[in-house]
């Protein structure tokens, strides 16, 4: 896991313009003149806590830039989170990336909120991304967001339907309103499907602590203090720390559900993937793609752009044969699928 700041720029372009800000020793940031133009020529993402190599949420983001770095010719930058780190590291950082002139700029996860407030109004012509918010809205921001719940009500429906015991459980890195909705479907799907299980929810941390999101070692001993309580399914949504409860349920024979990322083939959980009944996607990937073609195409998307089963912008995955054997779980799955998009069901967003 990385955890010193790094902004690695990709390509002759890239390079170019570094060169070129620092022989002109910099502007102000009220400066706009330096702002990109219409169209994507060099992209960045401000990665999460946690970073990219998460195995999670900050790699599938890394995904899609690099599916448009191939197809769309563009360069890219990244850049990397510090430990403790405020609103002004990440202002800092989104305004470096605007003034190299990458557009879009992309800040991934809803902490990025308030410093895309105050960078995006002095760089006009630059989209900036924003994944998992709505609180921040401007002529040139694009909300890009899920419904996390409907995916988590899958989740539970597949996890009361594999439990043994009737107890499963369920670990949120942060409590935070985001996490919440996580928790709400997935209790309410295992509910929906066994009214008599029991469901043992724990975070890791409050804010403004969000090591939740970024230790392996927290996750992996709430999975293991569930596991002794009688869970032998966990979901955990906790970013990087998810990859703890995932180790965690491997070592003592249950059943993991990994989230964002299908975590199965994940090279970096590849150890612990027999382990892991499925996961619950979020199609980040795909967001951050869009969102550079449409900037490339010079026609940028703004506002919210959400994401549901009904666009498959969620699901839950299927990579585990040994998920795929399991002929009444999947059953049950797709028939909870078919009734969230046709709203017989209603899926909650907060427990």
């Amino acid at each position: 896991m990385r955890r010193i700041t790094r902004i690695a720029t990709v390509g002759i372009a890239s390079a170019a313009l570094a060169l070129s800000a620092t022989a002109c020793g910099g502007k102000k940031s009220s400066d706009t003149s330096s702002d990109s133009t219409s169209k994507a020529e060099s992209v960045a993402i401000a990665y999460d806590i946690g970073g990219r190599g998460d195995q999670s949420f900050n790699d599938a983001a890394y995904a899609g830039m690099e599916k448009a770095k191939t197809d769309l010719k563009v360069t890219t930058s990244e850049a990397e989170p510090t430990d403790g780190e405020g609103e002004a590291d990440k202002v800092q950082r989104l305004t470096e990336l605007a003034r190299k002139g990458n557009n879009p700029v992309i800040g991934v996860g809803f902490s990025y909120a308030p410093a895309i407030k105050k960078v995006a109004p002095k760089f006009p012509k630059t989209t900036f991304g924003i994944i998992d918010d709505t609180s921040v809205t401007g002529a040139n921001i694009a909300n890009m967001v899920f419904n996390e719940e409907q995916g988590s009500y899958l989740a539970g429906v597949a996890a009361a339907k594999a439990s043994k015991t009737g107890t499963v459980g369920f670990i949120g890195g942060v409590e935070v309103p985001l996490i919440k909705k996580f928790e709400a479907g997935f209790a309410q799907g295992v509910k929906d499907t066994n009214p008599n299980a029991k469901v043992l929810v724990q975070y890791l941390t409050q804010p403004p602590n969000f090591d939740g999101f970024s230790k392996p070692d927290l996750g992996k001993a709430a999975a293991q203090g569930q596991i002794d309580a009688g869970a032998d399914v966990v979901y955990a949504a906790a970013g990087l720390a998810g990859s703890g409860a995932i180790e965690a349920a491997s070592a003592k024979g249950k059943w993991a559900i990994g989230v964002d990322s299908d975590q199965y083939n994940q090279a970096g959980l590849s150890k612990y993937k027999d382990a892991i009944l499925t996961s619950v996607t979020k199609d980040v990937s795909d967001s951050v793609y869009n969102l550079i073609k449409s900037v490339h195409d010079g026609k940028p998307t703004t506002g919210e752009i959400r994401y549901g089963l009904d666009k498959e912008g969620v699901g839950l995955a299927d990579s585990n044969p040994k998920y795929k054997e399991m002929t009444d779980v999947v059953a049950a799955v797709e028939k909870a699928k078919a009734d969230i998009i046709a709203k017989k069901i209603n899926v909650k967003t907060a427990p």
